[in-house]
């Protein structure tokens, strides 16, 4: 019904959004990152509460997984929009998919290293000789970059780190395979609380804190569409609706949290990590319109360009991000 009343609206120029070229609702579809969790509340909460349908949208929201490539679906037409991390975006779009950031919802990164503190680490440089726990399929060049920044190479050695493939868990540091561990602020590194290790137990190591923070959680489109004036203007509504989620979230985070376990199919999330995580993620969008932090964009760059010998992108990216979407967002 509230679709029906949103084309009625937009028909007839009663709403302020349907400014643009489209009169009834448009086809969005969004994929994420990773499964159906509270990383990805405000597009559920934006849905939910009919933001999307107020500007005109009709969105679908493609859960992610540990075998799903954002940049790889795009590619492949199977999205309008994908959200993703800046150096897997940059590192595609060197590759040949032209990925184009329109907007940047995160504008801290919650990504860290954990460790625990029986291993003597209390400093990045006692990492050599020890084994650290990474996650791949992009998510290694941030990691990757922070090693090369401090000298220290990934072949192992008592030099150098031994770099272990991390599975989307924190077993390698539960079983002591691995002395730290990936963590994101919001998720593993509440895992590992709720595994029985206390916090006075870890040492932690936040990417932002190092210098070496990477932009995470932006939202990328395929640079071709851009050319369209309707695509821009749907996007515009897409991310001022998307925004106006995250705005919802932060004021209300445990109905947010409900919101996204309605909408976990798999129904392995639970009450208690989803309200947590939610509050976390929040901390992590506050402050943000939107609109992307070019300071931001060209740490992110700076720190994936001095990679050492192996760097995440070879030369300065060109075209890699606009304003097209977020300055006519404002208009609106």
């Amino acid at each position: 019904m509230k679709r029906v009343l949103a084309a009625l609206g937009l028909a007839v120029g009663m709403t302020a959004i349907a400014a643009g070229p489209a009169a009834a609702d448009d086809n969005v579809v969004l994929q994420l990152k990773w499964v159906t969790q509270a990383q990805f509340g405000g597009y559920y909460v934006a849905q939910d509460k009919g933001f999307y349908d107020e500007a005109g949208l009709d969105v679908e929201i493609k859960p992610g997984g540990p075998d799903i490539a954002p940049e790889q679906v795009i590619a492949g037409g199977g999205a309008d929009v994908i959200v993703d991390w800046m150096p897997a975006a940059l590192a595609a779009r060197e590759r040949g998919v032209p990925l184009v950031n329109i907007a940047q919802p995160f504008a801290k990164s919650g990504m860290e290293l954990t460790c625990l503190k029986e291993t003597g680490i209390t400093k990045p440089e006692d990492f050599k000789g020890k084994t650290l726990g990474v996650w791949f399929f992009g998510n290694e060049y941030p990691f990757l970059s922070w090693m090369s920044h401090l000298g220290i190479p990934t072949t192992g050695g008592e030099d150098g780190v031994t770099v272990i493939k991390q599975g989307f868990n924190v077993d390698p540091l539960i079983q002591k395979q691995a002395d730290c561990i990936s963590t994101m602020t919001y998720n593993e590194y509440w895992q590992v609380i709720d595994a029985g290790i206390p916090e006075d137990e870890l040492v932690v190591f936040k990417y932002e804190d190092q210098g070496v923070a990477t932009l995470e959680d932006g939202l990328y489109v395929m640079e071709e569409n851009l050319q369209d004036p309707e695509f821009v203007d749907k996007m515009a509504r897409f991310v001022k609706a998307s925004m106006k989620g995250w705005d919802y979230a932060r004021e209300h985070p445990d109905e947010a949290a409900e919101i996204v376990l309605d909408n976990d199919d798999t129904g392995a999330q639970t009450e208690k990590h989803q309200k947590r995580m939610m509050r976390e993620i929040n901390k992590l969008t506050e402050g943000s319109d939107g609109t992307l932090n070019v300071e931001d964009y060209d740490r992110t760059v700076k720190t994936l360009l001095e990679g050492g010998s192996d760097p995440v992108i070879t030369k300065e990216p060109e075209g890699a991000y606009t304003t097209a979407v977020t300055d006519k967002m404002k208009e609106m």
